[in-house]
């Protein structure tokens, strides 16, 4: 009687294990499970996320496996993958992310997009053909967290100097690392103090009318929906659960950071300079209202973001005293 062969053991390839964590991140209902199997693969294995499809059949070693089936089982318990790999991207440009800083979003690209296409349209804001870009120009960057938005418009406008503020002390470290890392560190000024008093201490931004924009990401989800379970209008439970709440939670109607900063930010502004403000899209409108009632603002906008939400206050200063 014949016997059947043994069948020998799967060899675990770059192409096996990026298919097998797929179609585990796809049945566990984890966003994007492509793109989470190929960020963790590539920081396994120490390689570009190109390298694995140029390289699909390389077998990985048994330490690699265990060491992406913890990362793997992390992740299948909504740990965002972006903390496990120390890295998310945002305007395409890779940053050092952990648990102190929130994890950059694709909707606060609208400020940096906003910013360069106003300077490079708008004279007297950087963007004279005769010298560097942003040549001159002066920013401030309130509640920073990861320096994202600082750090990509200062690679972006190789003349600006930037301000940017937090109040956590571990935020500006992260900031400080991500300026290094993409060699813009002299352009930016990193502060520590609450909302907009630090700018007071600052040798450049302390005066009146000093800044071509005020530019921030607050805290600003609204407390209904930080405690709604409702899937569609609450806060994903991964994020209430990693992300830092210090930089979440905006108050009762998720405008107590929003507030000050279109009522009191624009005394830093100058006659001309934009205030850019990211906000809940559900409180779009109210945050347009406030800064409307200011006479230091006018054409007050609110622009949406990538995905069609109304996402940024955006709002020029007056020559009002």
């Amino acid at each position: 009687m014949a016997h059947a062969k043994a069948q020998p053991p799967q060899t675990w390839t770059t192409r096996t294990l990026l298919a097998w964590m797929k179609d585990a991140f796809a049945k566990a209902g984890i966003d994007s499970p492509q793109l989470c199997a190929e960020m963790l693969l590539a920081h396994v294995l120490g390689c570009e996320r190109l390298k694995l499809y140029t390289d699909p059949d390389r077998p990985a070693t048994p330490l690699e496996r265990q060491v992406l089936r913890d990362l793997a089982a992390r992740a299948l318990k909504d740990e965002p993958v972006q903390y496990l790999v120390g890295e998310g991207w945002f305007f395409s440009m890779p940053f050092l992310v952990d648990k102190r800083v929130l994890i950059p979003r694709p909707a606060t690209a609208t400020i940096v997009e906003h910013v360069l296409q106003h300077a490079r349209a708008t004279p007297g804001f950087g963007g004279e053909p005769d010298g560097r870009f942003g040549e001159g120009v002066i920013l401030a960057d309130i509640c920073t967290g990861s320096g994202c938005v600082a750090v990509a418009i200062a690679k972006h406008m190789p003349g600006v100097h930037i301000v940017a503020t937090d109040i956590s002390a571990g935020a500006l470290e992260v900031t400080a690392l991500n300026a290094e890392r993409h060699k813009v560190a002299e352009q930016i000024d990193l502060l520590e103090g609450d909302m907009l008093k630090p700018l007071e201490e600052h040798p450049v931004a302390r005066g009146k009318g000093s800044l071509h924009y005020l530019v921030s990401n607050p805290p600003y989800i609204p407390d209904d929906e930080w405690e709604s379970t409702d899937p569609e209008k609450g806060v994903q439970a991964n994020v209430k659960a990693f992300e830092p709440t210090i930089a979440l939670r905006g108050g009762a109607d998720g405008l107590d950071f929003v507030r000050p900063l279109l009522v009191e930010g624009p005394t830093f502004v100058r006659p001309g300079g934009l205030v850019l403000v990211e906000v809940a899209a559900s409180r779009a409108a109210e945050a347009k209202v406030i800064a409307e009632a200011n006479p230091m603002l006018e054409a007050v906008r609110v622009l949406k973001d990538l995905e069609g939400h109304a996402r940024t206050i955006v709002a020029r200063r007056t020559n009002s005293p």
